[in-house]
């Protein structure tokens, strides 16, 4: 079959819906991991190599350097992503869309999301603070010994809800959208941003573009990841979709990012708490607007709810894809 109409509907979304569930079920398994890495490790491997190469120089020139460096990028994914769509594509039809299924499988982080998160609250349970700081550690970049009880499950929710976003619904939007090299693309950016994309003395110039690239495919997939968060909270009595939908309303665009507090924010609102706020990154205190009006002192049972709100609305996420690929399917029959 051409590999090119395992790109466009209603194959990449037949794909993807396959995907979700393949990761959702499986997550990516450990043993594959310590035989041949990650996607996100090999990007990772490859934009260390463009930084080390590029990364030097007056501030113009490594912002030069950064733009250059992201083009390569970006052209290199594209290019392992139609590769890899090729390569699927020299099966039969149902193997191809199987195989590609797999393949796309490597990008959406549903499950080992999850589990980090549900470890956090496990940790508090068994261990108290200790075991809450270490795990939490494992999840957000802010200094875990400033960090009480209620601190460690607002961090925790979070990151839930942000990496819901950047983590979940935006690969899955691009691999809609794009198939298998749309979401390798947005990989390679938001891998970027993450390791590059920081306003420090060696990456604010460098990182300058990757970060604002990032910013840029990840603001569909934000709003989208608030009415998800909107939605589940519906199906769950001990949440509110009217607070979500309020929280979303009146804070999203007060954070510092202009997307991280669209899920934060709905998040918030759905539980009742407050999220986001002043916090501490090694040293630096950054003042940052509260998501949510609600109460800040969130223990490990908001955790619990958040995630339950959070696997809804992966349930969501698929079923929505789904139809959308029935209805792709039958509109190209007609």
């Amino acid at each position: 079959m051409p590999w090119t109409s395992l790109t466009h509907p209603p194959d990449a979304l037949a794909i993807l819906c396959l995907a979700l569930a393949i990761e959702a079920a499986a997550g990516y398994p450990d043993r594959l991991y310590r035989a041949l890495g990650h996607p996100v490790t090999w990007i990772g491997r490859l934009i260390s190599a463009l930084e080390a190469g590029l990364n030097r120089g007056s501030q113009a020139r490594r912002r030069a350097g950064g733009v250059a460096a992201l083009l390569s990028l970006i052209m290199i994914c594209a290019l392992t992503g139609i590769m890899a769509t090729m390569l699927a594509a020299t099966a039969g039809r149902v193997a191809s869309l199987l195989l590609a299924a797999i393949l796309a499988a490597s990008l959406p982080a549903q499950r080992s999301l999850h589990d980090h998160v549900a470890r956090v609250a496990r940790d508090l349970r068994i261990e108290g603070l200790a075991g809450g700081r270490r795990a939490v550690s494992m999840i957000v970049g802010r200094n875990p010994e400033t960090l009480d009880e209620a601190a460690i499950c607002r961090a925790a929710i979070e990151s839930l809800s942000e990496n819901f976003s950047d983590g979940v619904v935006a690969p899955a939007f691009w691999l809609g959208l794009g198939g298998l090299p749309g979401g390798i693309i947005y990989k390679g950016i938001n891998t970027a941003d993450s390791m590059i994309g920081h306003r420090t003395p060696r990456h604010a110039a460098f990182g300058w573009a990757s970060a604002r690239l990032d910013d840029l495919v990840n603001l569909p997939a934000s709003r989208l990841t608030a009415l998800l968060l909107i939605a589940a909270a519906m199906l769950h009595r001990d949440a509110s979709p009217a607070g979500a939908w309020r929280a979303v309303r009146r804070d999203a665009g007060f954070h510092r990012s202009p997307n991280a507090g669209w899920p934060e924010a709905a998040m918030a609102g759905a539980l009742g708490l407050r999220l986001a706020g002043p916090r501490i990154y090694g040293d630096t205190r950054v003042e940052d607007a509260w998501m949510g009006d609600g109460r800040a002192d969130a223990g490990p049972g908001d955790i619990s709810l958040a995630l339950a709100l959070y696997r809804t609305s992966c349930l969501l996420l698929i079923t929505l894809v789904g139809i959308l690929a029935a209805t792709a399917f039958l509109a190209d029959r007609l």
